[in-house]
């Protein structure tokens, strides 16, 4: 039995430190980039500055390659989840600093627990919050990650452990419903979807539930393997990628983040394929939701072991994109420059939300292209 020690990590920041302010403009994508005015194009689609600048900024859909700020570098680290000191609560106060906060709440809420002796952290979801999201601070840009995790059970709640490029190169085990003896891997380029989908569904694994797993991901320039408890479950190689008519190979290939996530699938908003595969719609009313108030997926541990395709010496902070239109791809490069955003400060006005954006000259030290 899970003792849900509810500690809340939710720290109040707003006496201590003011938020990186932002403001955010129209909505932008490779054709429509943004403009000059609010340069940067988030995650989400939407042009601004400030921490639309930072993490998840998609370079090729913001006005320049280089109005997203640089994506920290990888390090080799084994993050304990329950220290919680190192996890930014709300991301709108991250200027960009890696070394101060590993983590950064993106959307939702979590809270410290113990199951099975087992100190770890609850993502928590609710019929009113959209889930919660849990994104680090650096990128990894090949290497081996492995999550410690319980999954949920509920149809329609979906658990996840990704990587997420700035341009969507991303790569999944995801734990859809109540199918607690399945999680399913899957790998996309540049958020393309296939015709036919390059998902799999991995079976026979002690309930997901009421069992600690360790789900790997181990992601190399030539092949993509994924492992449960230290055993390959499935291997893909680049080599294998190649679209026959383009002759580009669709295999994830740029700097990524890792994403944890506890999200909504069973929802009206959903389209019926996505309902259908999570397991249904969500039963607000299930007993484990009435009695908690919430639905919960359980994270102990990351390790990120890094493996970046050339040696970088102690200046390297970053990795930048830059122009590669033979290949289809951005090159990346590793790079000196600051991944902050400097003189954050508070702005005003009907477009003001929590961002501001200040333009860094870089200086790049090693050029390498990808495939």
């Amino acid at each position: 039995m899970y003792i849900l020690s509810l500690l809340s990590i939710v720290i109040s920041l707003a006496a201590i430190l003011p938020p990186v302010l932002g403001t955010r403009g129209a909505t932008c994508n490779a054709t429509t980039p943004c403009s000059s005015d609010y340069p940067c194009c988030s995650e989400y689609g939407f042009c601004g500055n400030g921490y639309y600048c930072l993490g998840g900024c998609d370079p090729i859909s913001s006005y320049t390659l280089d109005s997203c700020k640089p994506s920290p570098i990888c390090h080799a680290a084994n993050y304990t989840l329950s220290d919680t000191s190192r996890i930014l609560s709300n991301y709108t106060y991250f200027n960009g600093n890696a070394s101060e906060y590993d983590w950064v709440v993106q959307q939702g809420s979590i809270f410290n627990t113990t199951s099975d002796g087992e100190p770890a952290i609850a993502l928590t979801l609710t019929e009113n919050n959209g889930g919660t999201l849990l994104s680090s601070t650096r990128y990894v840009h090949y290497g081996l990650i492995t999550a410690r995790l319980k999954t949920g059970r509920w149809a329609g709640v979906v658990t996840a452990f990704i990587t997420m490029s700035s341009i969507k190169d991303e790569i999944d085990w995801e734990f859809p419903g109540n199918a607690t003896t399945e999680g399913q891997t899957n790998y996309f380029w540049q958020g393309v979807i296939p015709q036919t989908t390059d998902g799999v569904t991995e079976t026979g694994l002690a309930d997901t539930y009421s069992s600690w797993h360790d789900f790997t991901i181990d992601w190399q320039p030539d092949a993509l393997t994924f492992l449960v408890d230290g055993n390959v479950t499935r291997t893909t190689k680049a080599s294998d990628c190649v679209d026959n008519t383009t002759g580009v190979v669709h295999y994830p290939n740029t700097p990524s983040r890792i994403q944890l996530s506890l999200w909504p699938a069973g929802i009206s908003t959903e389209p019926q394929g996505t309902v259908q595969w999570s397991g249904g719609m969500i039963n607000w009313n299930d007993p484990d939701y009435v009695s908690a108030g919430h639905f919960y997926a359980l994270f102990q541990s990351v390790s990120v072991q890094c493996n970046d395709t050339a040696p970088m010496n102690s200046s390297v902070t970053s990795y930048v994109y830059g122009p590669n239109v033979t290949l289809d791809t951005p090159s990346i490069a590793y790079s000196n420059a600051t991944t902050l955003i400097n003189h954050a400060g508070r702005l005003s006005g009907l477009n003001a939300i929590p961002g501001t954006a200040v333009s860094a000259l870089f200086v790049l030290t090693l050029v390498m292209q990808l495939f």
